[in-house]
């Protein structure tokens, strides 16, 4: 599994657009922000690009609030709405290849 997604992040590197200057990076920023001792630069670095590749500038726009208030994304986890089952099920996705490829 963690090689699939490995592919998977490479080939669709590819073909990614790049983000807007002012909304580059703001994963990393909310991960290098955070109080957390794995936080590091080339860490919160790697979780950027895979959140590039997973997420789209909307959701690492939602996504990057939780790291500073990690109840917002328990609210949308237990949400009943089909957008926000998707936001989740994106959001996991994204979490098991920062973990796979960012370890």
């Amino acid at each position: 599994m963690k090689q699939f997604l490995l592919i998977a992040f490479c080939a669709t590197s590819l073909t990614a657009a790049a983000p807007l200057p002012s909304e580059a990076a703001q994963i990393k920023r909310a991960c290098l922000a955070s109080d957390r001792s794995a936080a590091t630069r080339q860490r919160c670095s790697c979780i950027q690009r895979v959140a590039d590749q997973a997420l789209t500038r909307t959701d690492q726009k939602t996504v990057s609030k939780w790291f500073s208030d990690p109840h917002q994304a328990q609210e949308l986890k237990m949400s009943q709405t089909a957008r926000d089952d998707a936001l989740w099920d994106r959001y996991q996705a994204f979490g098991q290849m920062a973990k796979a490829i960012c370890s």
